[in-house]
């Protein structure tokens, strides 16, 4: 190939109701002025990233694949109830992939004192092997920060930050996160042991519990035990904590945000001084920040009136927590992305490798504790 040409991975909701990801080849940007040209060398694969991927609608049972090399292919049908929420992305040509890491290879004139170092980047289009963005968007590693280790500087660094800020802002102590044995709920659990606040951790599986408490978590439930609602109750009563962040959506059959807030009531009505009918006054408050269970959110409201389940997306967040704090948070994130922040990856996959169905549906399931690796220059 050409060194003035450079591949991207594409992804459109074709009108026939399909949805087709593809490898395009396009001209190698020039940057400009305030901007930098980066060779990206990684960008994870991210639950956000498969929004726009694969979609939330499509049927995986209908993938196929076509043609090889660059011309390869992925097509899935969309299933047809969901096309309506589709049509905004009808037959556009889509670039993927929120965040990545790599060198920057040319900059414009006010800072081509950049040249030469390697950087953690929220650009969006990250699948691609040259990308140009404008400086601010980059976090510049210490020198011995590989491309890889800066690919996730972003998303599960700055969410798990902006959670402890979030507590902070609401006036909370301590907090509860599901699906915590992913590379996310392991940052979290590290940040809150140093930062010295209490954690709730919910994971399904026993092997997830045990590598929690290795890593020093005090307390860690297990959503699949018949005994879960007990230790949550326990584990609530013993940290104090009112706040839940849920990546699932639903879990335990839709029921799990409702389960944490449940929970969180009877909790605080043990430590309750006088009865009310309306249920505790401590305020309880479950956000949903991620879709990992498609299964509808299910609430008995056993937990009166003072509580509520909200969404919440780290953008608007930050622009809530302001740019001075966000700055601090980003520093922390470039000093501890070898420690607190590291990021372990299942497989490192080309733009054609990630096309094949084996390697598609894997990554697709958003497995905890399996996440995938894109290496844009690998052959």
């Amino acid at each position: 190939m050409s060194k003035q040409m450079s591949k991207e991975i594409r992804s459109i909701v074709t009108s026939e109701g399909s949805i087709e990801i593809s490898i395009a080849s396009v001209e190698k940007p020039t940057p400009l002025e305030n901007e930098v040209l980066i060779k990206v060398e990684a960008s994870p694969i991210n639950p956000s990233d498969l929004g726009l991927l694969i979609s939330f609608a499509a049927d995986l049972d209908s993938l196929c694949i076509s043609g090889s090399g660059d011309a390869t292919v992925a097509k899935m049908k969309i299933h047809p109830g969901l096309m309506g929420a589709m049509k905004p992305r009808l037959d556009q040509s889509m670039q993927v992939g929120n965040e990545g890491g790599g060198v920057v290879e040319d900059a414009g004139e006010s800072v081509k004192g950049l040249i030469g170092k390697t950087v953690g980047v929220a650009g969006g289009a990250m699948y691609s092997q040259y990308r140009c963005v404008p400086v601010s968007s980059c976090l510049v590693m210490d020198d011995n920060t590989t491309p890889a280790e800066a690919a996730s500087s972003f998303v599960n660094p700055l969410t798990v930050l902006a959670f402890v800020e979030t507590m902070k802002m609401e006036n909370h102590s301590a907090i509860v996160n599901t699906a915590a044995a992913s590379n996310l709920g392991q940052m979290l659990v590290k940040v809150c042991k140093d930062d010295a606040i209490p954690l709730v951790n919910i994971v399904r599986k026993s092997e997830q519990m045990e590598m929690l408490k290795n890593m020093g978590a005090e307390f860690v439930c297990n959503s699949s035990d018949s005994s879960f609602m007990k230790d949550l109750i326990a584990a609530l009563i013993a940290s104090g904590a009112t706040l839940g962040f849920d990546a699932t959506g639903g879990g335990n059959d839709g029921k799990l945000p409702g389960q944490i807030l449940s929970a969180m009531e009877i909790a605080a009505n043990k430590t309750a001084k006088e009865y009310s009918r309306y249920g505790s006054d401590t305020y309880k408050q479950v956000y949903i920040y991620g879709g990992l269970d498609q299964s509808p959110t299910i609430l008995n409201r056993s937990y009166g009136m003072q509580w509520g389940l909200g969404g919440w997306l780290l953008m608007p967040m930050i622009g809530r927590i302001g740019m001075e704090k966000f700055q601090q948070m980003r520093e922390r994130v470039a000093k501890e992305i070898k420690t607190t922040f590291a990021s372990q990856y299942t497989q490192e996959v080309s733009f054609e490798e990630m096309l094949q169905p084996e390697v598609l549906k894997k990554y697709a399931k958003q497995a905890t504790g399996e996440k995938y690796l894109v290496v844009p220059h690998k052959e």
